[in-house]
């Protein structure tokens, strides 16, 4: 007989039984190899070894269990439901696997928040010792296809005999020991020999981080602290913690918290959330250990005192901060041709220049490895790269708003996390320190603190605050002028608590004007990238892309004004196009997406991490599965349902 089951959501599913008393079966045991095969060979018309909404076939699938007894499963929802299931059991090394039907039914935002819960975070996290190396090693990014390589501090003699003992254990590795002083000339001389930097090492063991997925094997810097929030949601205080030991640990040995753990990247460093970080881990922890919490606070005043507040590098004369990334040359992470048409340009006023003194022009890639070299200097060209690294620095690579000006520009986001800094400083002796703390020789009390900060809002809305416009902006060094390009990294102070009652009012407005899309926050304005792009290259982090990060900081940061209702409604929209796109695409949760067509069939550089995998994604994407898990704090039941039902957000919030 025919079953059918019509779901909240809309979605169809057929179940066939070749008897009565099977109606209510909520089970059935099947030879993995044989239903596996013969669903990929129904429905996998395109061969990719997933089942989604652009396969040809008729979306009803007809098989037998061990008992003979015959099921069907109609949707691709469902299909592709089975095919996990399937996919995880045979990962298991199982030839038979008892099926659930409520597995198969499950709704897509429990089964999305479920797996993020349960097996993403897990599959995502890493370590580096003996145990982590044996995956990380695999990572091309690790070797120069030769050699693979594992970095150590000078200064960390405990990883150097650890990490020294378990050399000759895997084949082609070498283990090196940094010099003391770590130089852009020296990062330039590795740059061939590229590896992992070492992490920290806690009785014999990696101390664990969390990656963001894809092809990226080691901890990113801000992708850390976002990943941190949806840890904590998930209970996962023990991994959050250590993700913070492990910031510690890079401002002790590498003198910052890094881009990434990879040596190109020794020299740059990244967005700057730990005061957020620690604060959070420390007031979820049980433990509450005030030790370790000093311990943090110290090496959050180093990073502060160190790297943000020296002057002529990334604090400016008008005591507001950019990013300014060293190096010399041009960043080796980058894909091969990335750079093509800056170094033609280059190379071509170079010959023109040297017409009269060179007997034959240089090709792009003679000047290429010349300029590599040293052998030709060209300071424009230095520039040029120093923007490009200090881009990559901020975390946004790339965008037109940072692209040939990134190091020049005092930007609203930046001055934003470090005013939060200051704040978190103020907030956390005040609590914990009874109001004064004592840092190495210096005493910091809570009210120096928030003296930095007030000093700070001031500078900020002095430069940056654009009073027609009723937003903030990022503030032009070479023109003494602030710039007009819209972003979502302008609503930072909202997250920060920086901006007036009066201020957030009208971002809110503002943001609902020029960045508000039928799927989340674009990470810039339309109109912005019309008016600065100066080729048709997409930028990945421009409009029409929203990404993770910047829709979590504007619902706190409207949540933080009390604009409730508007934080609901941007993360249902995002929520939505993640919820729709896992439905119609095998559970592919990617990198970013595009939030005006609302599809992760992102066409920019570099393209989107997180789509490629075979039948079951493990892994999602670090900080979008976090900004699943705490969107989904924000909806109220009727939302979640309507939800699962895949309703458009236009339907809803149009009508409101």
């Amino acid at each position: 007989m025919f079953k059918y089951k019509l779901l909240a959501s809309g979605l169809l599913v057929l179940f066939l039984f070749s008897g009565c008393k099977r109606d209510s079966v909520t089970e059935f045991k099947v030879e993995v190899p044989v239903v596996l095969q013969e669903l990929l060979k129904d429905e996998d018309t395109d061969n990719d070894d997933k089942i989604t909404k652009d396969d040809q076939g008729d979306r009803i699938f007809i098989f037998k269990d061990i008992e003979g007894e015959e099921h069907a499963v109609e949707s691709t929802y469902h299909l592709a439901n089975l095919l996990q299931e399937l996919a995880i059991a045979k990962q298991e090394g199982k030839d038979t696997a008892l099926l659930m039907n409520s597995r198969i039914l499950e709704k897509p935002s429990h089964r999305i928040s479920r797996n993020i819960k349960e097996n993403y975070w897990d599959d995502l996290t890493r370590t580096v010792d003996e145990k982590g190396l044996a995956r990380i090693l695999e990572d091309s990014k690790s070797s120069d296809t030769i050699v693979r390589r594992l970095y150590v501090p000078a200064t960390d003699t405990l990883a150097q005999k650890y990490f020294k003992g378990i050399e000759g254990n895997f084949q082609n590795f070498k283990v090196v020991t940094l010099p003391e002083r770590i130089t852009p000339e020296y990062v330039k001389s590795i740059n061939t020999q590229p590896g992992i930097l070492a992490l920290k090492l806690k009785e014999g063991m990696g101390v664990p981080f969390v990656v963001p997925g894809g092809r990226f094997n080691e901890m990113y810097g801000w992708d850390s602290y976002f990943e941190g929030v949806g840890l904590l949601i998930d209970g996962r205080v023990d991994l959050a913690k250590a993700m913070v030991e492990n910031f510690c640990y890079q401002i002790k040995y590498y003198g910052k918290i890094l881009n990434a753990n990879r040596s190109y990247y020794l020299t740059r460093t990244q967005p700057p959330f730990l005061t957020s970080f620690i604060r959070e881990v420390y007031e979820a922890d049980p433990e509450r250990n005030k030790e370790w919490l000093a311990f943090a606070m110290d090496m959050a005043f180093k990073e502060y005192e160190t790297v943000w507040m020296e002057k002529g590098v990334r604090l400016t004369d008008n005591g507001l901060n950019r990013y300014r990334a060293g190096g010399i040359g041009i960043p080796p992470e980058t894909e091969a041709g990335h750079f093509d048409e800056i170094l033609k340009t280059f190379t071509e006023r170079y010959n023109e220049k040297h017409k009269d003194f060179e007997k034959q022009a240089l090709t792009v890639a003679e000047f290429t490895r010349a300029y590599q070299a040293g052998e030709i200097v060209d300071r424009d060209l230095d520039t040029y790269f120093l923007h490009d690294r200090s881009l990559r620095e901020s975390g946004h690579d790339t965008s037109w708003r940072l692209d040939g000006i990134c190091a020049s520009l005092n930007t609203v986001g930046l001055n934003s996390l470090l005013y939060k800094y200051e704040k978190d400083f103020e907030y956390l002796i005040a609590t914990y320190f009874d109001g004064a703390y004592d840092h190495g020789n210096y005493q910091y009390t809570a009210a120096d603190w928030l003296r930095k900060a007030e000093a700070r809002k001031t500078r900020m809305n002095s430069l940056m605050w654009n009073e027609e416009r009723g937003g903030f902006y990022d503030y032009n060094l070479e023109t003494g002028r602030m710039t007009d390009f819209d972003a979502a990294t302008n609503y930072f102070p909202l997250w920060a608590g920086l901006a007036t009652e009066e201020q957030a009012g009208r971002m809110v407005s503002l943001l609902e004007e020029t960045l508000k899309e039928h799927c989340g926050v674009a990470a810039t304005s339309r109109a912005s990238v019309l008016k600065y792009a100066t080729n048709d290259v997409q930028r990945q982090w421009d409009y029409p892309n929203g990404w993770a990060p910047h829709q979590m900081v504007v619902w706190r940061g409207f949540l933080n004004y009390g604009f409730e209702v508007e934080a609901t409604e941007l993360a249902y929209r995002w929520l939505w196009m993640i919820t729709r796109n896992a439905v119609d695409y095998n559970g592919t949760i990617p990198e970013k997406y595009d939030v005006v067509d609302c599809t992760h069939k992102v066409y920019a550089e570099y393209g989107n991490v997180g789509t490629d995998f075979s039948y079951i994604t493990t892994s999602g994407f670090g900080w979008m599965n976090a900004s699943y898990q705490l969107g989904l704090t924000l909806l109220d039941h009727t939302l979640t349902v309507e939800l699962d039902q895949l309703k458009d957000p236009d339907l809803i919030f149009k009508s409101k």
